[in-house]
């Protein structure tokens, strides 16, 4: 039930965790509602995505460091209440996007409090789900190929893991800028691959992709390491790849300039305005996310296990009604 009160508090259900481990770690608990400090808005969340950062968190906490902390990232919901100067949204309107990367993280609850410019106006035309599994993907491909890359019509693009979450978005808004685009994937995914937009799908088990790629002038890599580095092969001169694993080795930026091409590592941040555009990219209907799956929010335990097997295509979603 929503808006519970406890002691005269009004209280929110969450998943939480005590330490960090597997997917059994995670427990559902009764939290106070935050309430919005100046800019911010309360914002009921309606569906909010997973991603593997969540699961990489739980294990080993990467920036968060130690527990308890309520993971998540993605929001599709509904403005509750504003605080002072949050003039932006108004109480009932339907709100879509990313908290602040990663330190803002809680959408994996009843109810969360962010700063109004995190968020955009939901699309009419997609239900929470969709928008729920949409904000960190899709500002992650939207920062890497346009805001570092400046990709444009014409321009070939390499998206590794295309079937993905991030990757199966990156194609659909390289297709939409007008990219010729290759994507790795096994074989049995390059039909989905070619439904959203891929126009070479690469099986990675079977075929070396730097072979099969060649005069690339964008490669958005989520793998990092060894992935980035061979990614280098494939670029034309003066060509960039874009790593969202932001940490390695610095042998990366060495060989791309040994070769007169570009690299950079990146963090997704959070972004009004490229909510809007993402928005509005939805509703021309040049992107829509595909779902793997949806599970209650006191499940969050199984879409975990689900996520963390590397085979699922598209996003989950955690439902909190």
């Amino acid at each position: 039930m929503n808006g519970m009160e406890t002691n005269g508090t009004a209280t929110m259900r969450a998943i939480s965790q005590d330490v960090l481990g597997g997917p059994e770690v995670l427990r559902e608990v009764e939290l106070e509602r935050p309430v919005p400090r100046a800019n911010e808005v309360l914002v009921r969340v309606r569906a909010a995505g997973l991603n593997p950062t969540d699961w990489k968190h739980r294990a080993g906490g990467l920036f968060l460091g130690e527990p308890p902390f309520v993971l998540g990232w993605d929001v599709s919901g509904v403005v509750e209440a504003t605080g002072v100067g949050a003039s932006l949204f108004r109480p009932g309107d339907e709100v879509f996007g990313m908290l602040s990367y990663p330190f803002g993280h809680g959408s994996h609850a009843e109810y969360v409090t962010a700063p109004a410019r995190v968020f955009a106006p939901k699309p009419a035309g997609i239900d929470h789900i969709q928008a729920g599994a949409l904000p960190l993907v899709s500002l992650t491909a939207w920062q890497a190929l346009v805001e570092r890359a400046d990709l444009r019509a014409g321009q070939r693009v390499l998206v590794h893991a295309a079937a993905g979450g991030v990757g199966h978005v990156a194609v659909q808004i390289a297709k939409a800028r007008g990219a010729y685009v290759f994507g790795t994937a096994s074989a049995g995914k390059h039909d989905f691959l070619r439904g959203i937009g891929v126009d070479e799908p690469v099986d990675y088990h079977s075929t070396d992709f730097t072979e099969a790629a060649r005069d690339v002038d964008v490669v958005l890599d989520p793998i990092g390491g060894e992935t980035s580095l061979r990614s280098l092969r494939v670029l034309r001169p003066g060509g960039i790849v874009v790593s969202i694993v932001p940490v390695g080795s610095d042998d990366l930026y060495r060989e791309a300039e040994r070769l007169g091409v570009r690299a950079v590592r990146m963090l997704v941040d959070a972004d009004h305005h490229g909510m809007c555009r993402i928005a509005r990219l939805v509703e021309e209907g040049g992107l829509r996310a595909t779902i793997a799956g949806t599970f209650p929010l006191a499940e969050a335990a199984r879409a975990h296990e689900a996520g963390e097997t590397g085979r699922t295509t598209g996003k989950l979603v955690l439902l909190m009604d």
